[in-house]
């Protein structure tokens, strides 16, 4: 196969890493898509923000053993330049990235805390049309008692950028109900060339952020602005919501973990085995080790201890409570 021709089947994925939390993290991604993927084809991209007036410090991985086993595990680094968000917004790395990469060529992107636990390689992404997460719950918007009501906030962005929004309704919905809106994580997502989806996530947000609309004057777009942005986006390239045939994401091929006491309250027996055979090996282990939270969590047991409070068959449904109680018991820590 030849890696350089998108015909021939094969996409890259990125991942987004820098000095601290995300580093671990980003050795755990790579280390579970190399154990429960190991035919995949394309390249693994890590990027990496580059030092420059948009970040207090060097945001670069410090990390020596870090960045060789990331290598050893076939990972391409990839330095970016930060040019619209950096400290102030680090979820922007993401689009800054896709900025950097090479044009015309398939990608998935994934946040570094998911955990690859099957053939990735094997969903049939259909690149033509982009898509993204649905794992969500009801984040933004936090329609105000006097209005406007979410139909009216969502309105307004998509009239912003000139975008049709009634062929995005789930008309299952009753209006004004916030699932009736399109409204995606973006812990993954993928189209067919990253540089065109870039442009395009860095206009609607940089938008959004520079030149306030009106009816959205009482939201919060820290953190939400990308996940504001996304369902735009993908509207006006031609995608949608996930179909059936990417049912096997934030299902039995992938777990978009955000937090190692969550992983261990929520998960099935399955899924933490599988995290327990990426993270055996002594090469990954010791890497793993150096942050704090996968040590005690997964190799110090309190991740049990966590798991021991909750039962997987009848966890509250909304996650706040999940975290409060642990937090109560003094095993929160990312």
């Amino acid at each position: 196969m030849n890696e350089n021709d998108p015909a021939a089947g094969a996409f890259d994925i990125l991942i987004v890493a820098q000095s601290g939390r995300l580093t671990y993290e980003a050795v755990l991604f790579a280390a579970s898509l190399r154990h429960h993927a190991p035919d995949f084809a394309g390249q693994l991209i890590v990027a990496e923000p580059r030092p420059g007036p948009l970040w207090p410090g060097d945001p670069r991985m410090d990390d020596d053993a870090a960045r060789t086993l990331l290598l050893d595990l076939g990972a391409k680094f990839l330095p970016f330049d930060c040019n619209h968000f950096g400290a102030s917004y680090p979820n922007g790395n993401k689009v800054e990235a896709l900025a950097a990469m090479e044009p015309n060529r398939p990608f998935v992107f994934f946040d570094t805390d998911t955990l690859i636990t099957g053939p990735i390689d094997q969903v049939p992404f259909d690149f033509d049309h982009p898509s993204a997460s649905m794992a969500r719950e009801n984040t933004w918007p936090k329609p105000p008692l006097y209005g406007p009501g979410y139909d009216g906030i969502w309105r307004a962005v998509y009239n912003r950028f000139n975008v049709a929004i009634e062929p995005t309704f789930d008309l299952s919905e009753p209006q004004d109900h916030w699932q009736r809106y399109l409204y995606f994580n973006a812990g993954w997502f993928f189209y067919k060339c990253p540089q065109t989806f870039a442009a395009a996530m860095i206009r609607v947000m940089t938008n959004i952020r520079d030149e306030p609309i009106p009816e959205l004057a009482s939201q919060s777009l820290n953190p939400w602005l990308d996940q504001i942005a996304l369902p735009v986006v993908i509207s006006e390239l031609g995608g949608g919501r996930p179909n059936v045939t990417l049912s096997g994401l934030d299902g039995p091929l992938t777990h978009h973990w955000r937090a190692m006491p969550l992983f261990f309250a929520k998960v099935s027996d399955v899924t933490l085995e599988k995290l327990m055979e990426v993270a055996r090996p002594n090469k990954v282990k010791k890497v793993l080790k150096a942050y704090d939270p996968f040590k005690r969590m997964i190799f110090q047991n309190k991740g049990a201890r966590v798991r021991a409070m909750f039962d997987r068959d009848a966890l509250p449904r909304v996650e706040k409570i999940i975290r409060n109680r642990i937090k109560r018991e003094g095993l929160w820590m990312r």
